[in-house]
């Protein structure tokens, strides 16, 4: 990989302490805004979603109605917002996965900017890479050594075309490995199927596997973070592990196009004022080991259009498989 994804973080961190624009002249919201979530209920995406809309209203006095589309691999979502009326009343919650991928892989033929994006709203930083029992692998160092030595043997489970097979390609690359690529559906399912022993690895959020963890049907190899997540306990980073692979996974709120700038803007400002309120801090490290993270109006286009660049370099192995 020619650039590092943390680049773009970097320099959204430079932008973001130049200063945050001051609130937003607008009498937006005076009415009820629908949330479309291109996932389904009780995830990741669905739970910063709807912990966001629970805070927005006590701020605002007005409430937030959660819609989960996820069919298309996000792709209905997109549409729905993408045609929507640019009054402020319909909002996007998603990641890079549905709106960066989706367009990598082909499933859409539009970018980012074909939405007003609003601001990161948060980033998972809860991602591991974890191993099945069956496999024999327990550390990163013995991932990277079977996979030199027999290459596209150890099998990687993934959803095709989603963000964790990105993740996967990414990591090939960097490692300088071949893994076995294979489609093996939601968290849930790559789950059963590591404890099955069907497939070998696979890259899921570390509270969906820490019981089997602690049992020992499952081995944690590395978290795809700059740092440390410290809510993640013990776990090292593949650059500690002498692997320079990041990837961290944003959640992004964005209108449609031509949406008043004013209104774009002050969604950014209420969403700061969510993150620095302690209980919603809280509530993301309960539920997702997530810690707080946040990327204003000014920031987020930009990191957007850094971290696309990054996963353009994959777009034909992604469309490959």
């Amino acid at each position: 990989m020619k650039r590092t994804l943390r680049t773009a973080i970097a320099s959204a961190c430079i932008a973001l302490t130049a200063g945050i624009a001051h609130a937003a002249e607008t009498e937006w919201p005076s009415r009820t805004v629908q949330v479309i979530v291109p996932a389904g209920a009780g995830g990741d995406t669905d739970f910063n979603a709807r912990t966001m809309a629970k805070y927005f209203s006590d701020i605002t006095g007005e409430n937030m109605v959660i819609t989960n589309m996820n069919g298309g691999g996000g792709t209905v979502a997109l549409a729905q917002v993408k045609n929507a009326e640019p009054d402020g009343t319909t909002i996007l919650f998603g990641h890079t996965g549905h709106l960066l991928v989706n367009e990598v892989s082909g499933l859409i033929d539009y970018s980012y900017d074909a939405l007003d994006i609003c601001c990161i709203a948060a980033v998972d930083k809860g991602a591991v890479f974890v191993t099945s029992k069956a496999s024999g692998i327990e550390t990163l160092d013995e991932l990277i050594k079977k996979a030199k030595e027999s290459p596209d043997e150890v099998i990687y489970g993934t959803e095709l075309g989603g963000f964790s097979h990105l993740q996967g390609l990414i990591f090939e690359d960097m490692a300088d490995v071949d893994l076995k690529i294979v489609d093996a559906g939601s968290a849930a399912e790559k789950i059963t199927a590591l404890l099955g022993g069907r497939i070998d690895v696979a890259a899921i959020t570390y509270g969906a596997v820490q019981d089997y963890v602690e049992t020992g049907d499952m081995h944690i190899l590395a978290q795809p973070n700059e740092e440390r997540n410290p809510l993640l306990g013990d776990i090292k980073t593949f650059k500690e592990q002498g692997l320079d692979f990041v990837m961290d996974k944003p959640y992004i709120i964005a209108f449609p196009k031509g949406t008043d700038p004013a209104i774009v803007q002050k969604m950014s400002d209420i969403m700061k004022q969510i993150t620095e309120t302690p209980a919603y801090a809280k509530e993301l490290e309960k539920g997702f080991k997530q810690p707080v993270t946040f990327y204003g109006h000014d920031v987020a286009p930009g990191l957007l259009k850094e971290t696309r660049t990054d996963y353009m370099q994959y777009r034909d192995l992604l469309r490959q498989q």
